[in-house]
């Protein structure tokens, strides 16, 4: 029986090249890989969800290669290389063709143990076997392994912005329609403007309402209402930990990614200049973070604690 996926961003995730939404030079150098029947090691690198493990996952299928899928995230140790993958690349592909290992989060591979001996086994495997890594940060991918792949940095150009978010409103039409969903198409444009260019969070989000609501409507941009700070920004300029605790706690429920946008948009007007930079390490520190903690309460808290203790705000 063929497993049915429910997840939308897994079910209607693209099979090739051709059906993703990728700026054009990117879609013509890995069509050309296609055309060539090869793959280079290869890092794929950008903001999440942009498309960087359907990419890896769209070549292996027009390629017809064997693959296996690691996630750098749960199996970042040095015994991954021992066993799963090495036992994976010492064999040959049942299908005459190339093997490729997709490592997903790549960045976050242990840097002392993993990363340095993954060199020797792209090396190894070199005659049937490539190595395709993805990750959000390259700057934690070290530079001997980034000096033996091909690195496709996944970003969109301003003159193609555009035209990428056209073709991602089509494509939520379409599966919207094929799950029979009433929907409101300037809800769908507003929600794309929002997570642009996170597509995949944005499948996801509709697919968060409708489960909730049976249609897409207006009433899903009543939940990502801009954050207020101003209680916010008074607490931390007064070191009042209490107050910073009980705004935190208020504002649980919304995302906090966009928590740490609006304080980032807020810097130049409330806090000196010469803390501006520290703030925004700190900011960049923790937003990292809260992809991967349980407690985003805690997460937050800590942040602004550190804001606190050493940013200086304007009187």
């Amino acid at each position: 029986m063929k497993f049915e996926h429910t997840v939308w961003s897994e079910k209607y995730r693209p099979q090739t090249i051709d059906e993703c939404i990728l700026p054009i030079d990117l879609k013509k150098s890995f069509s050309k890989f296609v055309a060539l029947k090869d793959v280079p090691n290869m890092i794929l690198t950008g903001t999440p969800g942009v498309g960087k493990t359907t990419i890896a996952k769209a070549l292996c299928n027009e390629l017809n290669c064997d693959y296996i899928m690691i996630n750098g995230s749960d199996e970042s140790g040095i015994d991954v290389l021992r066993n799963k993958i090495k036992n994976f690349a010492s064999t040959v592909s049942l299908s005459g063709g190339l093997k490729v290992v997709i490592i997903d989060e790549a960045d976050n591979l242990n840097s002392q143990s993993t990363q340095p001996a993954m060199r020797s086994f792209m090396e190894e495997f070199s005659n049937n076997c490539r190595f395709i890594l993805t990750c959000n940060y390259k700057r934690k991918i070290i530079e001997p392994l980034i000096s033996r792949c091909t690195v496709f940095e996944f970003h969109i150009p301003s003159n193609q912005r555009v035209k990428l978010a056209v073709a991602m409103l089509k494509r939520l039409e379409s599966i919207l329609q094929k799950e029979q969903v009433e929907y409101n198409e300037k809800v769908l444009a507003e929600l794309i403007k929002k997570f642009y260019p996170d597509f995949r969070k944005t499948i996801s989000e509709v697919q968060r309402y409708v489960i909730q609501n049976g249609k897409l409507d207006i009433g899903i941009l009543s939940d990502f209402i801009d954050v207020s700070i101003e209680d916010l920004i008074t607490a931390l300029k007064n070191k009042n930990f209490n107050s910073m605790r009980t705004w935190v706690n208020e504002n649980l429920d919304k995302d906090p990614n966009n928590i740490v946008r609006v304080v980032f948009d807020s810097l130049e007007k409330v806090m000196e200049p010469s803390s501006i930079p520290h703030a925004i390490l700190i900011l960049s520190n923790y937003a990292y973070k809260s992809a991967f903690v349980s407690d985003h309460e805690l997460n937050m808290t800590a942040m602004f604690i550190e804001i606190m203790a050493e940013c200086v705000f304007k009187g």
